[in-house]
């Protein structure tokens, strides 16, 4: 939650738990909400701030942090230890948003309708005018907008970064979830990186894959393209390959595993997995096409189905823009008078061919 004591403008949103991500996420979306960014935040000493307390209001702030300050340029203000009377104006605001925002409990489907709904009555509260205060908060924050420091043009990236290893099964511990990698990545040094919404898992310089990010504990997600090129390898797994389980797959998929196996039984399997493998490349509908049309025409190899998803996967070649090219508005390029051929075929006769 983020307020300012002279407007008394409130801005509130729920996260699942307090964590680096959501701290940062929490200040993106106040000063975005704000249009703009206080010269002064007061902070409690939280630890996902505050490394150290030294002397006085000295700190040791952390690194993530400091990223934020230097990103958009406000002062910090730590608030003494053990002065609680130094926040007195957030403890109020927290009782006022609680009774006003969340008092009877909010019916929504998601976290993301109950933020937007909050940011709502956020917006709705704007209209009241505070006790003692000469105007509605409205008017009061368009003089605080005054004295804001712009936002910056350069997005911020509300996210913390660690480095993890994938263990032999591909998978990626992070906030106590297990996230599938690529099997070539097994026993490799990946990069995550996790925002609120997602974790994506970089090895050097390129992205891996990623993932929609899970706040429960102790869960295992598998993206079971990660694993099809072991299973090609060793396609006597594939019934028991634990990523495989509860793979939503159109009917004509496990049709064409039927088809292929029945009219080769030592190398159907090893067929299948190679023409779900396309799913590297291509979505899931374009391949069911694919396999719809190929059953229908009784082809059934992997490669002649990859022809036919690569066919119908083309695009058309776009007109080639003349935008900012003038000096090519005025080029003519003639029809081509085929006649000329064909006084050449009549020289040498039609159908003869000259060494």
């Amino acid at each position: 939650m983020l307020t300012l004591p002279y407007s008394g403008a409130i801005f509130i949103q729920a996260f699942p738990r307090e964590c680096t991500e959501t701290f940062l996420e929490g200040h993106r979306r106040a000063f975005e909400y704000l249009d703009g960014v206080p010269r002064r935040i007061s902070y409690d000493n939280s630890a996902i701030a505050v490394i150290e307390a030294l002397k006085g209001r000295e700190r040791k702030l952390t690194r993530e942090f400091l990223r934020l300050q230097s990103h958009y340029l406000f002062q910090e203000h730590c608030c003494l230890v053990r002065r609680a009377n130094e926040k007195g104006h957030v403890e109020r605001l927290v009782g006022f948003a609680r009774r006003n925002f969340l008092v009877p409990v909010p019916q929504v489907p998601s976290l993301a309708a109950l933020n937007q709904q909050l940011r709502e009555r956020c917006q709705a509260d704007l209209t009241e005018r505070t006790r003692g205060k000469p105007a509605a908060k409205s008017d009061l924050l368009l003089e605080d907008q005054a004295a804001f420091l712009p936002l910056p043009k350069q997005p911020f990236e509300a996210r913390r970064v660690t480095d993890r290893t994938a263990d032999s099964q591909s998978l990626v511990r992070f906030d106590d979830n297990d996230y599938s990698v690529p099997v070539q990545y097994a026993h490799r040094q990946l990069l995550v990186v996790a925002t609120v919404e997602e974790v994506r898992l970089v090895y050097e310089d390129r992205l891996v894959t990623k993932h929609t990010r899970c706040w429960d504990r102790e869960r295992t997600f598998f993206e079971p393209l990660h694993y099809l090129a072991l299973l090609e390898r060793k396609p006597g797994g594939i019934d028991y390959a634990r990523p495989l389980e509860n793979w939503g797959l159109p009917e004509c998929v496990p049709l064409l595993r039927r088809r292929l196996e029945a009219a080769d039984v030592q190398h159907g399997t090893r067929s299948y997995i190679r023409v779900l493998r396309l799913l590297e490349k291509f979505s899931l509908a374009q391949l069911a096409m694919a396999i719809e049309y190929a059953l229908d025409i009784d082809v059934l190899d992997a490669d002649s189905i990859r022809t036919i998803v690569e066919h119908r996967s083309d695009q058309p070649v776009e007109l080639f823009p003349l935008a900012g090219r003038p000096h090519l508005a005025h080029v003519r390029v003639e029809t081509t008078d085929v006649a000329s051929y064909q006084a050449l075929l009549s020289e040498v006769g039609l159908g003869e061919v000259t060494p």
